[in-house]
């Protein structure tokens, strides 16, 4: 899409206590910054009152950004109604419960399915595009920010819920039947009958309750980006931005109807950036430790199977005031080349300065409250000075994948509502499916290996035996919300050629969240050798050892969390044990050959150093590779550029120095020399190298 690597931040101008505008720009140019992102915020600038438009104040940062040769991706500002729209039309307010309105002086507090919200949002879109598609400066357009923020509890939603339960199930009778609700005396007896969402017990109810919460997101940024590209260059880019934990966000559905995808990566700094990493901090909207960096990369990369953009991330400390943690020097470059490495497209900081005043005074931007360039403007410019001079060779990457991974948005939210796992407190876990797909990921970049993300809508109903080739070791772990066809896929992938590799909770549901009737895996007992009836939570991480003269190598201390799914082995040979009075009856991992394939089954949720030994072994040659980190502190990964130029990215995550010495010749694309086989580089502290392969 773009010749370079875009290079820049989210600009508020009209956020400033008085006019700096060529100052900002200035420093920009001097950072070489070479996008910025505008608009977004401020429907009340835009429109201060109903129908008063004041779409003049941008004209001059889009000439002086044009001037200084910098893009401009121009934000619709629906996400933020204006004071006098939420006076006049009190009705629009969102109910994250019923008939509990959220209340107004925060954002996204909308029912955007609203008639009245949608015609004012859409006068807004049509005034501002209208005026501004034309202008040179303007590469993209981002509709809204950060969709799909609450689950809405309106009444009209819920009407419309009704609505669309009624054309999907037809009657009454069949939807009785569907979702079990003869027990606890739930049946209908007409759609009238149907109870808000509050109270549900129901899984099935929540499943289609979520579903529908996202068909709803998905549709309201679908309909924002139809109206743009009826103004809209052939040239300009159409996107929204993904905060890809929000509980109404489909990423693959939400992003088929765009052009690109952008996403958020926001990522916990200082020691959390340390390798080698035992980081327990809590993933959430925020991620923590060096491979939840990769991971938020591999996710945007995986909704359209494609480089993305990244709209925001961090400058300093992006948080509230008690929890402040602005980088060490480096490490916003590390993270920016790591992002870069796995597809990113765009490095785009959020944001320019720090504000004096708001819920966000203290999340940090590049210039902070003084205004005055410091610490994070030397180093964000240095950084935009090396990604300039490397230019078009890393731009549009394609990641390596060594192993590919199932991601299902389904289960995570049934697992949300029915969680598999409880915290250490007895409390449930709700991000249980995150913490089961987590630990394979966690476990191949523990392991040096490189992971894709596929979804359902990406994988299944294509050919399994294309499905093989293109990747050869697939991750079907926590795979709960499945239909019969999709687990009947998987076996045909692994007769075909591939490596699958199952955990729990695969095949244990159906596509309406009710316990499957066959032995579990359903419909992959025969293809993996094994079965169960019987699973257990488990308190306390239990130690797993490799089975005797078997080819399976366990790291001292691998253990078993979570969870143990009591495995009777049919015809598989058993790889790994757990060293425990009860649950040793039962094997922890099992492999059996089916057709040109394997299947592998995990029985536990595996702690990153059994999942690492299982992936390692799954990937036959990852044991071999010239290109293998050199010290606990680095990570080494690859990608390929447009041209076909093969690249490795070397990074040293601590303070502690490293040296890495080249498996082959390269250019160092950040100091464009050539280096032959056999140097040596010097890593600092928290240091990064950009490495073309010579003749690739």
């Amino acid at each position: 899409m773009f010749d370079r690597v875009l290079f820049g931040a989210a600009y508020y101008h009209e956020y400033h206590r008085g006019p700096r505008l060529e100052i900002d720009l200035d420093l920009m140019r001097e950072a070489r910054f070479s996008v910025i992102r505008v608009g977004e915020s401020v429907w009340s600038t835009w429109e201060p009152d109903d129908g008063v438009f004041d779409l003049d104040w941008l004209q001059p940062v889009l000439d002086g950004a044009h001037q200084r040769g910098i893009g401009v991706v121009l934000g619709t500002p629906t996400y933020a109604v204006p004071p006098w729209l939420a006076r006049l039309h009190p009705e629009i307010n969102g109910e994250a419960a019923t008939g509990r309105p959220m209340g107004w002086g925060a954002r996204q507090e909308i029912q955007y399915t609203h008639p009245a919200f949608l015609f004012h949002a859409e006068r807004v879109i049509r005034r501002i595009v209208d005026r501004y598609a034309a202008h040179p400066a303007v590469i993209g357009f981002q509709v809204d920010n950060e969709p799909g923020n609450v689950i809405l509890h309106n009444h009209a939603v819920f009407q419309r819920f009704v609505d669309h339960l009624r054309k999907h199930y037809g009657t009454v009778e069949r939807i009785n039947q569907e979702w079990g609700l003869t027990y606890w005396s739930h049946r209908l007896s007409r759609w009238a009958d149907l109870w808000t969402p509050d109270n549900n017990a129901q899984p099935q109810y929540t499943l289609a309750w979520r579903r529908f919460q996202a068909q709803l997101t998905t549709d309201f940024i679908g309909w924002q980006a139809r109206i743009v590209r009826e103004y809209a260059r052939p040239d300009q880019f159409v996107t929204t931005c993904l905060a890809y934990e929000r509980p109404t966000v489909e990423d693959d559905a939400v992003t088929a109807g765009l052009d690109v995808t952008a996403g958020n990566p926001y990522y916990r700094m200082q020691d959390h950036l340390t390798l080698p990493g035992a980081d327990r901090v809590e993933q959430s909207w925020t991620s923590s430790g060096v491979w939840a960096v990769y991971q938020s990369a591999d996710r945007m990369y995986s909704s359209r199977q494609e480089p993305f953009l990244v709209t925001e991330t961090n400058a300093q400390a992006i948080s509230f005031p008690w929890l402040n943690e602005p980088a060490y020097d480096g490490q916003w470059r590390q993270a920016a080349w790591a992002l870069i490495s796995r597809g990113a497209s765009m490095i785009e900081y959020w944001h320019w300065h720090t504000l004096p005043y708001g819920a966000e005074t203290y999340w940090g931007g590049i210039l902070p409250h003084s205004l005055e360039p410091g610490r994070t403007y030397r180093e964000l410019a240095a950084l935009g000075a090396e990604i300039e001079r490397a230019g078009a060779a890393v731009a549009g990457l394609t990641p390596d994948a060594d192993v590919t991974m199932l991601w299902s948005n389904d289960t995570r939210w049934s697992l949300e509502h029915t969680p598999a796992l409880h915290q250490e407190n007895g409390e449930p876990d709700h991000r249980s499916y995150q913490k089961i797909f987590e630990s394979f990921h966690r476990g191949a970049f523990d392991t040096a290996l490189q992971s894709r993300i596929v979804h359902p809508s990406q994988l299944f109903g294509t050919d399994p035996a294309d499905g093989a080739a293109r990747h050869p070791v697939l991750v079907a772990a926590g795979f709960l919300i499945a239909t019969d066809e999709q687990l009947r896929w998987l076996g045909r992938y692994a007769a075909a050629g591939g490596h699958l590799v199952l955990g729990i909770r695969t095949g244990y549901e159906d596509h309406e969240a009710r316990a499957r009737l066959e032995r579990k895996p359903a419909f992959l007992t025969e293809p993996a050798g094994i079965w169960y009836d019987e699973f257990s939570t488990i308190d306390v991480p239990i130690p797993v050892r490799a089975t005797t003269g078997g080819p399976l190598t366990v790291p001292d201390g691998a253990r078993a969390t979570g969870w143990i799914d009591g495995v009777t082995v049919d015809g598989a040979d058993i790889l790994a044990e757990y060293a425990h009075p009860h649950f040793g009856r039962w094997p922890a991992v099992t492999t059996r050959a089916h057709g040109a394939g394997r299947v592998t089954y995990v029985g536990t949720v595996p702690d990153p150093s059994l999942a690492g030994a299982v992936l390692a072994w799954a990937v036959p040659a990852a044991g071999h590779r010239r290109w293998q980190p050199q010290s606990d502190t680095q990570t080494v990964t690859g990608a390929t550029g447009r041209d076909g130029s093969r690249l490795r990215f070397v990074h040293n995550w601590s303070f502690r120095e490293s040296t890495f010495t080249l498996p082959a010749a390269v250019v160092d694309l950040s100091s464009g020399r050539s280096l032959d086989e056999g140097a040596v580089l010097e890593l600092g502290a928290w240091d990064v190298r950009v490495l073309r392969i010579e003749g690739s």
